[in-house]
């Protein structure tokens, strides 16, 4: 009985999680106006920073004990799946709508199921097999809306480039959630992604009016900066310590449908009868693995 409803938090923290990064990807596009890419980046790193110090503090004569194959893990997720991730997903929601990056995001799941079996040798079984199936005709559904077809190929290969990222770090996280704290993680990656963003950061900053960016805008920038760097993957290693990643992947079918509502809501993108249908898809699949999962661990 435990076991199932570890099994169930796990999930549940993952697809909150999920429903975090979905929320910061649509509402960067409202900072962008306010801060340059790099700038925005740099400033969000530093201010997760700040609210992380007394996490910071629990790593106090642990940095030595860490292997160098942990450390390269640890400078590689961040690389991939902070600092990289970061940057094209800002390129990319600044050159395509948001509409068409939750379209892209959406094939997450598959691409992260893919990557377990061959990186992670783990076994494709049919439920999951069938979840990214009903996640792959989802996102068809929805790219045959004129809406999301009129994007911009600069925008919407960047935002490729983000969803290999993205991909890269969930496969990353399982390994390390065996020798590292959800804490230890998240301090290491963005501390990376601080001294990687620093140089061009800089640089951008000086293109800010910082008189003229308004209190909404901070307000904004500091959800932001917390959810991405401090909440979103402390939730996220929390619940892959007792999840598989190929079933983990499914999960970020909320992602993009996170995304979507915020795009829908805030930018005045229309709801239609394919959306609908891609969450049915997406809920169908979700429920697919979860239970199947709990029933093998009951």
């Amino acid at each position: 009985m435990n076991s199932v409803r570890s099994f169930g938090q796990g999930y549940f923290l993952l697809m909150l999680s999920m429903s975090l990064v979905g929320s910061y990807v649509a509402l960067s596009k409202q900072l962008l106006p306010s801060f340059p890419p790099f700038a925005l980046a740099w400033v969000r790193f530093i201010i997760a920073a700040i609210f992380m110090v007394p996490w910071l503090l629990e790593w106090r004569g642990r940095w030595r004990s860490v292997s160098r194959l942990d450390a390269l893990v640890l400078f590689g997720m961040s690389f991939f799946g902070n600092f990289l991730f970061t940057m094209f997903m800002l390129f990319g929601v600044a050159h395509t709508s948001v509409a068409a990056a939750g379209i892209i995001m959406s094939l997450l799941p598959a691409t992260i199921a893919v990557l377990s079996v061959v990186i992670l040798r783990e076994r494709l079984t049919v439920p999951i097999g069938l979840a990214l199936l009903l996640a792959i005709v989802g996102v068809a559904a929805l790219s045959v809306q004129k809406d999301s077809v009129g994007s911009s190929l600069l925008g919407n290969s960047l935002m490729v480039g983000a969803l290999l990222c993205e991909a890269l770090y969930v496969i990353g996280a399982k390994y390390l959630t065996d020798g590292f704290s959800p804490k230890q993680i998240a301090v290491s990656m963005n501390t990376t992604g601080l001294i990687l963003t620093t140089p061009l950061g800089l640089y951008q900053s000086t293109q800010v009016d910082w008189g003229s960016v308004s209190f909404g805008a901070w307000a904004l920038l500091v959800f932001y900066a917390v959810s991405a760097s401090q909440i979103a993957p402390w939730l996220w290693f929390r619940g892959l310590k007792s999840i598989p990643a190929s079933r983990a992947g499914v999960m970020t079918v909320a992602l993009p449908l996170t995304a979507a509502a915020l795009g829908i809501y805030l930018f005045g993108e229309t709801w239609t009868v394919w959306h609908t249908f891609a969450f049915v898809c997406a809920l169908f699949g979700v429920v697919l693995v979860t239970v199947t999962g709990q029933k093998k661990n009951g």
